[in-house]
């Protein structure tokens, strides 16, 4: 592989609930052949070993994704598969490490989807704190111009955050809330968290077949 050619997407995992929403995008972006470049925060793996019972090492990243992708959304470990060549082409940096690739604009990268994205990255990010790779990655992504994606998954939502969410769409990024569809026909929760996931690639323009679109047919859905 051509590493000169290399164009990732970055996904940031912030410490909100909803880890299974970030497992379906960067299942979704292995399977269109995405390079992935992840960021999983402090507080993201406090989430995820809390909602998955799985640790997310440094030492042991790539086996610890491995995992963490098989999971279903339903708890149930090993139910999706995830073969090595789909991993090949994922990087991952520390959240603490602001030396790495994306704290630089001029490191080449398609864009950055924050997913999910807690209250506070939403505020870290509209205020330009960079206080971790994570917010210092979304920032650049912001100053290049390129697309960013901030799936908030949080409710109720204050007031100063809604200031915070207005301040990330007028700077052009996508305010996404994780906020799931009927419509599609579900029957599970991975139906709702692939709902979700879906939406996050249409905006960033990456096909995937992750839910059914609506094609203006009433009652559609009952018969899915």
């Amino acid at each position: 592989m051509d590493t000169s050619l290399r164009k990732p997407w970055i996904v940031g995992v912030s410490g909100a609930s909803g880890t299974p929403y970030a497992a379906a995008v960067l299942r979704g972006l292995l399977s269109a052949g995405e390079a992935v470049d992840l960021v999983v925060s402090r507080a993201a793996r406090l989430t995820l070993l809390d909602e998955t019972g799985h640790a997310f090492r440094d030492a042991h990243w790539r086996e610890d994704l491995r995992t963490w992708l098989a999971r279903g959304a339903d708890g149930k470990d090993g139910q999706f598969d995830v073969p090595d060549a789909d991993l090949a082409d994922v990087r991952f940096w520390a959240a603490g490490d602001l030396a790495a690739g994306p704290s630089s604009g001029s490191y080449p990268v398609k864009g950055m989807l924050i997913v999910p994205a807690s209250t506070a990255c939403v505020a870290g990010v509209a205020l330009g704190l960079s206080k971790d790779l994570l917010q210092r990655a979304a920032s650049v992504t912001l100053k290049e111009r390129r697309t960013l994606v901030v799936a908030v998954r949080e409710t109720p939502l204050n007031g100063q955050t809604l200031k915070h969410l207005v301040t990330l769409d007028e700077a052009g990024a996508v305010v996404l809330p994780a906020s799931p569809a009927f419509y599609a026909g579900a029957r599970h929760i991975q139906d709702l968290v692939d709902f979700v996931a879906g939406r996050v690639l249409d905006a960033a323009a990456v096909p995937h077949q992750l839910y059914r679109r609506w094609e203006g047919e009433l009652g559609s859905a009952a018969s899915a």
